[in-house]
């Protein structure tokens, strides 16, 4: 697996998924880097790269689906289910909307996600958690278990320490050093 991360951070750097220099964040919070995981996770190389880095840790874990809020999770969930099928089993994705829908079922969860399931959830970044806590909560809520969380990116700023914290096994792809470098993780 270390060949594909490494093979996923040279491609960040070279798509411009990972830029350095000064930043200030949607939180206001000033960064020295900044990090697009869509710019991966929706080029054709990187998303393999992701979907077969995450498929033995989510293999490993025993999930049985894997998911993720909209819109970071979406194309990640979308490759890792069309890697496992290509290697021979099936895990299919879910999609948990940031707000259930107001009209129809009201739905909060899109796809095929039976209750009872073990299941990873994912995200391309991970800085406080937010995003990730919302989608384990959405899986709990719909009476699955969470078996794994996955981030492409660890900002290292609180949210993987928490998850942990919880209780939940997470792990990440890629991390931020104390520094502000961008390594495998």
């Amino acid at each position: 697996m270390s060949e594909t991360v490494d093979r996923l951070l040279d491609l960040a750097l070279e798509r411009g998924a990972i830029k350095y220099g000064d930043f200030t964040l949607t939180s206001g919070k000033k960064s020295s880097y900044y990090f697009d995981g869509r710019l991966l996770s929706l080029d054709p190389e990187g998303s393999t790269l992701i979907a077969k880095a995450l498929l033995p840790l989510i293999q490993q874990a025993g999930a049985e689906a894997i998911g993720g809020t909209t819109l970071g999770a979406d194309p990640i969930v979308a490759s890792v289910a069309v890697i496992s099928h290509l290697d021979g089993g099936s895990i299919p994705a879910f999609i948990v909307r940031k707000e259930s829908k107001g009209h129809g079922m009201k739905q909060n969860i899109e796809g095929p996600l039976p209750p009872g399931s073990k299941v990873a959830i994912v995200d391309d970044v991970c800085t406080t958690g937010g995003s990730l806590f919302h989608a384990i909560e959405a899986a709990e809520e719909a009476g699955c278990t969470v078996v794994k969380v996955v981030s492409v990116l660890d900002r290292n700023e609180g949210g993987s320490e928490e998850m942990r914290k919880r209780g939940y096994d997470f792990a990440a792809l890629l991390a931020a050093t104390a520094d502000g470098k961008i390594e495998s993780a």
